[in-house]
């Protein structure tokens, strides 16, 4: 099979990186080159990441925390530096008596970036538990977070150049 150019569709998060890192290149963010346009578009973007943000973390505290968490969420602030930033957190008792930090997902968009980021507490180390044809197939998806999320802080620590795909 030959082909001329990257495909037309790629499997998130692939699309999302694309995505992100044209806008390095481009000196935009969703379309925006002035800040205040930039920061609507992020305001806009915590509003529809709270759903899913707190399903995922409720899914977590039904499962493993057997419901004893408490989701916090601090809607869309400003920080210190004058960025700004969003939250979703769930504490729960074991986590509070040991002083771990909690579950946390945090969309922020400092006041030197040119876009927007999200993270999580401790995004560093994955468990790989895996014994079975079926377990392996299961980690897909977080193989490709775990390769979007490296890829992202390549690009961040030189530019966007090292995606061939951005390439004219």
């Amino acid at each position: 099979m030959t082909t001329t150019g990257p495909p037309t569709t790629r499997p998130a998060p692939m699309g999302d990186l694309l995505r992100h890192f044209a806008d390095l290149r481009d000196g935009t963010h969703a379309g925006h080159t002035e800040r205040r346009d930039k920061e609507a578009a992020f305001a806009r973007t915590t509003e529809l990441l709270d759903a899913p943000a707190r399903r995922a973390l409720t899914e977590y505290d039904t499962q493993l925390l057997l419901g004893t968490g408490t989701l916090q969420a601090t809607g869309l602030r400003r920080d210190q530096q004058g960025g700004s930033y969003a939250t979703w957190r769930l504490t729960w008792p074991e986590q509070l008596r040991t002083g771990v930090p909690a579950l946390c997902l945090h969309a922020y968009f400092g006041a030197g970036f040119h876009h927007p980021h999200l993270r999580g507490t401790t995004v560093a180390d994955w468990p790989l538990n895996v014994f079975t044809h079926a377990q392996a197939a299961e980690l897909l998806p977080t193989f490709r977070a775990i390769i979007a999320a490296d890829l992202h802080n390549l690009v961040f620590q030189r530019d966007w150049r090292i995606v061939p795909a951005l390439r004219p």
